[in-house]
């Protein structure tokens, strides 16, 4: 079971295209999200999409458990919309207690996205839906 999710979730995140009207994305198997691991993730675009901005780079997320439970962020600081990690799967700040913008500093609160340091302080990460189908937790895609 495990080789085959691999090779599903392989395949479709080589897929540069999604869709239209599939709304939730597979991201990783419940026993693959450990506490402390950030899994990274890249969003699908439409052909619509694509032929309307075909030089802009694809959204990216993450998911984590928060204590026992999962949440899911897009990867861009509200402040300048720049990626916040620093290298990949590095998302924390140097005490582990907040997510951290990589760019500017900003601190965010793991269970809600909230920014309480740093110069987007009051606003937030962009969360996602997030759902889990037969051990597998998917995302649902923003429109």
């Amino acid at each position: 079971m495990q080789k085959l999710w691999q090779s599903a979730y392989a395949n479709i995140l080589a897929c540069p295209l999604v869709k239209t009207g599939s709304s939730w994305l597979p991201v990783c198997t419940r026993a693959e999200l450990q506490a402390g691991r950030f899994i990274e993730f890249t969003m699908p675009r439409t052909e619509a999409e694509l032929a309307k901005h075909p030089d802009t780079l694809p959204l990216t997320g993450f998911v984590f458990l928060d204590g026992a439970t999962p949440r899911a962020y897009l990867n861009r600081c509200p402040h300048m919309g720049v990626e916040l990690n620093w290298k990949p799967g590095r998302f924390m700040d140097s005490d582990n207690l907040f997510l951290q913008c990589s760019t500017h500093g900003a601190l965010f609160k793991p269970k809600d996205g909230e920014c309480i340091a740093g110069p987007c302080q009051g606003d937030a990460l962009t969360a996602l839906d997030l759902q889990e189908s037969g051990g597998v937790l998917e995302v649902r895609l923003p429109e």
